[in-house]
């Protein structure tokens, strides 16, 4: 007999509309591949009749059946991706939603996927429910720590937030920050002066304020000096008050630059630390400022900790199991 979790799974979208059934397979097909490579499944198609093998052919179908939903309009491989998220925690969701029904006490006034953020991209949500509670936790919370792999937002919705406390008036200005630590490389061998040697490093948090504001609103503010993006060697000394700042890159500090970090923070100033623990490019038997301040805060009140996993992926599809096969090896070597 056959394993029942194996059996391919079928599925009929009737009338037959040839236009919507294009949009959900894309160009080439490249739709369905994507779910295919999302969930590991092989999708065959005869007309209007789609099968699908595989353990997850269950979840491949009710993907197919979510999609072909939104066919009534162009459906972009970025739609699926992100479509393809949700979905996975669709399960989480509805537990979070049935234990807020329970217990009133647990619920929040937010609306799905947490709070509306003004920025240029609409309807920017969190798409995992560590996302939203992420996305909670920079509106109710003053210093707050985002880890967990890369892939997860922990630095895009951190920017998105800080925007969004900006356009609001919560703020007065923006600061973001990156150790500037080689990963194999160094830094005095890079061509071009100071500035020039570091922009790299800072270049993830500008590919996010292009995204988030535009590029000639980023000019802007920053020549008005209510954007910095600077190393973290530049903060030493410092107080900023009535900004929002952003530490990225945090599991690369040392418990040194994190001490000195969190005590820059000023009056009706916000923080976010993000980090990835399981990627650190310090010097071998150097500690990560990141574990430390996690060891030493994790009690404190008026701080808050989300802690991101594989499942909480937002990038292609392929990453999620990247990561978890990574982890895998780890935990056999």
């Amino acid at each position: 007999m056959n394993n029942p979790a194996s059996r391919p799974g079928r599925v009929k979208f009737s009338p037959a509309d040839n236009a919507r059934l294009s949009r959900l397979c894309g160009p080439l097909d490249e739709n369905l591949r994507q779910i295919e490579t999302a969930l590991d499944v092989l999708i065959s198609r005869r007309g209007e009749r789609f099968t699908v093998e595989g353990k997850a052919a269950a979840e491949a179908v009710a993907a197919l059946e979510m999609f072909y939903r939104q066919t009534t309009d162009h459906l972009s491989v970025d739609a699926i991706q992100l479509g393809l998220i949700e979905l996975r925690n669709a399960p989480l969701v509805r537990d979070a939603t049935q234990k807020a029904a329970i217990d009133p006490a647990a619920s929040v006034s937010e609306p799905p996927g947490g709070p509306q953020l003004l920025t240029r991209k609409a309807g920017l949500h969190g798409r995992t429910p560590r996302q939203t509670e992420y996305l909670q936790h920079m509106q109710t919370h003053d210093i707050i720590f985002g880890m967990g792999p890369a892939g997860t937002g922990k630095t895009y919705l951190a920017v998105a937030s800080a925007v969004d406390a900006l356009e609001r008036d919560l703020v007065e200005r923006i600061m973001l920050t990156r150790p500037a630590v080689e990963a194999g490389e160094r830094l005095g061998f890079l061509p071009g002066d100071l500035a020039q040697k570091v922009d790299p490093y800072l270049r993830p948090l500008y590919d996010a304020l292009y995204d988030l504001m535009g590029f000639e609103r980023v000019t802007r503010l920053h020549e008005k000096g209510i954007l910095e993006i600077a190393p973290l060697a530049f903060m030493r000394g410092r107080t900023l008050n009535h900004a929002f700042i952003i530490l990225d890159e945090a599991q690369n500090t040392t418990p040194e630059q994190m001490k000195m970090f969190l005590t820059r923070i000023g009056i009706g100033a916000r923080a976010v630390i993000t980090g990835d623990p399981s990627q650190v490019d310090l010097p071998r038997g150097q500690k990560s400022g990141l574990a430390e301040a996690a060891e030493i805060l994790g009690e404190v009140r008026g701080i808050a900790f989300t802690r991101f996993l594989k499942e909480d992926v937002v990038r292609h599809p392929l990453v999620a199991r990247i990561v978890a096969a990574y982890e895998q090896r780890e935990q056999t070597a």
